[in-house]
């Protein structure tokens, strides 16, 4: 039996834009006579109505109609695939009497209308074991050249160059165009390890050219309108989804569907984007042609989905390194380390006032409260104490026990950006301490007390630690002794107590403590005790990137 090649050279599907290579394509043909299938002298099937599948860049594929099986088939197992022509295809184990065969076949129960022809048929895996006896029939794979050079020409050498998945998302639609393929809308939802969002989900429209980026909250997980989108059955890895929507009694299987259709969409594929991690993110294009799309088409985006898959793995792997760097160490420390600054010892001297807080009453608190709920205070007062310096343009460099460590950095002038540095490390000591009130309240304590002590000085701000473990700090006079402050107050009752050198030339409510001998500080430092305001700031919103309400897939603003 002769090979076939699907689609005619030079063509790239009835309605492209200007064919620039041979477009993917498939064909199913009848095959002669009997055919049967053995593994191990045992006979699987035998049959009159076999059928081979020919499809760009596969081997042949033999498909047997599954009352022909002369062996019984397991229930569903849990593997299955996608493909933007056939389908989904579940696979099932084979049950013989030597023994159980693990996803030895696989079934398109619900095929696409371009591979009609093999729905309720059985593929058989490949495996050493497994034979096809074809009987009279002879199969050679069709010769099919290049089908996709202009594309992946692009991918390879012009597409590493754009700076952004936004513009790569742009860019990618657009080349898709010129391939003659009829996009309308292109959307990949890629998700993302960050603390405040679940991903990002990058979504082009041919009407305006532009992409719009959505970073949806976890709450997406929880929302009515993600579980009934085509997202989440792909990401959760139920297979693809191919919906012709251009007819009012199209089953709409997901809401989306409906939207899209209303939006003059006729065709419409989600299919996996999988990261070599392991996790599956998401690709949906859709079109508003009215034959919607070819064959060819798709098979040009889902020949070229593994390499796209690898350029937004890579913009979401630094963006997943830069999120988990502010996260663990704050922005400026975690820009610095993305700079460079990974050597052990490597770091700058900088000037600046740091701020220790400690939560006073620790492990009498653990005690009262138990575990479960002493964290969530302690995430509380964490919360508060870290908006409060980050909104007076301090970083809290990291927590230790059930303290923070402030920095706040003194800029490239001298004198006034020294005691800028100064009044907001104290503005922050003196902010945390009202705002505890309301942490209480919440908790159900009568009061929340802290202490904290700021001192000012020239520090090293880097890398200090083991060879393979190392941890970005400040190491200097100033640090300890703004940790010995702290504790010196906690004795006395004083909630803020600070260096004279760290105190701002604006405040005027400062009351001597004298010449302090702290502990391992060799000369006394000068300190003095500042009340902290009456009345907490108002409390500002996090910083959280912006996207709408967690509705996956939407169609327009």
């Amino acid at each position: 039996m002769n090979a076939h090649v699907p689609v005619p050279p030079n063509s790239a599907g009835p309605h492209s834009g200007g064919p620039q290579n041979r477009g993917y394509g498939i064909l199913v043909e009848p095959l002669r006579g009997e055919v049967q299938v053995r593994r191990g002298g045992c006979l699987l099937a035998k049959t009159t109505r076999a059928r081979v599948m020919y499809e760009t860049r596969l081997q042949p594929t033999i498909y047997i109609p599954r009352e022909d099986l002369v062996v019984d088939l397991s229930n569903k197992v849990g593997m299955q695939t996608f493909c933007p022509f056939k389908g989904t295809a579940h696979y099932h184990d084979l049950k013989l009497a030597e023994g159980r065969v693990d996803n030895a076949v696989w079934i398109y129960e619900n095929t696409l209308p371009e591979a009609s022809q093999i729905e309720d048929h059985v593929g058989f895996v490949a495996d050493p074991c497994t034979e096809i006896d074809l009987g009279t029939n002879q199969i050679a794979p069709p010769e099919y050249g290049n089908i996709s050079g202009p594309l992946i020409d692009w991918l390879l050498r012009e597409a590493a160059f754009l700076p952004t998945p936004a513009e790569f998302t742009k860019a990618f639609s657009e080349k898709l165009l010129e391939q003659g393929v009829y996009l309308s809308r292109l959307s990949v939802l890629a998700w993302s390890l960050h603390p405040q969002i679940a991903g990002k989900n990058f979504i082009w429209q041919k009407s305006t050219n532009e992409v719009t980026t959505y970073a949806p909250s976890y709450e997406i997980y929880e929302h009515p309108s993600y579980h009934a989108s085509p997202l989440r059955h792909v990401s959760k890895g139920l297979g693809g989804v191919r919906h012709r929507i251009d007819t009012e009694d199209s089953e709409d299987a997901f809401p989306i569907l409906s939207d899209l259709r209303a939006a003059g969409s006729t065709d419409y594929v989600a299919m996996p984007l999988p990261f070599s991690d392991g996790r599956i993110n998401v690709l949906t294009v859709a079109s508003d042609h009215p034959d919607g799309f070819s064959t060819a088409n798709l098979g040009l985006i889902f020949e070229c989905s593994a390499v796209v898959a690898r350029y937004y793995e890579v913009f979401m792997q630094r963006e997943n390194a830069q999120s988990l760097l502010e996260t663990y160490v704050g922005k400026r420390t975690g820009e610095r380390v993305l700079g460079g600054k990974i050597r052990r010892g490597e770091g700058d001297e900088i000037d600046a006032a740091i701020m220790f807080c400690d939560l006073r009453g620790s492990t009498l608190l653990e005690e009262q409260l138990g575990r479960r709920d002493y964290i969530k205070l302690l995430n509380a007062f964490f919360d508060t104490a870290s908006t409060i310096v980050h909104d007076n343009g301090g970083e809290v460099l990291k927590f230790i026990g059930d303290a923070v460590l402030a920095v706040f950095p003194v800029g490239d002038g001298a004198g006034e950006d020294a005691n800028q540095a100064r009044a907001q490390a104290l503005k922050s000591a003196r902010s945390i301490v009202p705002a505890l009130a309301e942490v209480a309240a919440d908790h159900d304590l009568p009061q929340l007390e802290c202490a904290s002590g700021i001192a000012y000085g020239t520090v090293t701000y880097g890398n200090v630690g083991s060879r393979e473990r190392l941890d970005f700090t400040v190491i200097g006079q100033a640090a300890n002794i703004a940790a010995r402050l702290g504790d010196y107050g906690k004795t006395l009752g004083h909630q803020i107590v600070v260096s004279r050198n760290s105190l701002p030339g604006s405040c005027k409510s400062a009351t001597p403590l004298g010449a302090l001998s702290l502990h391992n500080v060799s000369q006394p430092v000068e300190a003095f005790a500042v009340s902290p305001l009456t009345v907490a700031p108002e409390k500002k919103p996090l910083e959280t990137p912006k996207g709408p309400p967690p509705a996956p897939e939407p169609v327009s603003k």
